[in-house]
């Protein structure tokens, strides 16, 4: 794949983070997906899970902005976003998945009602589409990740798959 093409891929996933569709992704974008998360599994903000989930979504924000904000200025705009893709995630989807790990080990937690460390196919593709993927994407993704064709999917899964979708080119 030639870099312009990665480039443009990437920030087609500009849009995911950017919740509020105000034209870049702060702190705040990570909380609202946070928000909408437990609404949608109807978790309690205050609850174990909730606080996990806010927690790590502050985490992913502020391993995004070392990456990826250059000015400071507590936001990442598109330029921002692909440019920190493109300089220190391209093919290194381990360093992402470090960053995003502690908020989706929470999410899965929220979408996981018996604690067994998996969720459903569906509840997978509830947590994609809540977070900006596209209802038919979001399927076909959740889907994907079931290998094994028990309708499960645990964290190494989506941790990895979700990696590999922001930084690896296909």
């Amino acid at each position: 794949m030639v870099s312009s093409e990665y480039e443009r891929r990437i920030a087609g996933r500009f849009a995911t983070f950017d919740q509020d569709g105000n034209g870049y992704i702060d702190r705040a974008d990570f909380s609202v997906a946070a928000k909408a998360l437990l609404a949608e599994f109807g978790t309690a903000a205050r609850s174990d899970k909730g606080q996990a989930l806010y927690v790590g979504a502050e985490a992913f924000w502020q391993g995004m902005a070392g990456i990826a904000d250059r000015d400071g200025d507590q936001r990442i705009t598109r330029e921002e976003f692909v440019n920190g893709a493109v300089k220190r995630l391209r093919d290194n989807p381990d360093r992402f998945a470090e960053i995003a790990r502690p908020f989706l080990h929470a999410a899965l937690a929220v979408a996981d009602p018996d604690g067994d460390g998996a969720a459903t196919v569906e509840d997978t593709a509830r947590v994609l589409r809540i977070l900006g993927v596209a209802q038919e994407v979001a399927v076909t993704a959740a889907t994907t990740l079931d290998t094994d064709g028990d309708g499960r999917i645990g964290e190494a899964e989506i941790v990895s798959a979700f990696a590999r979708y922001f930084t690896v080119p296909e």
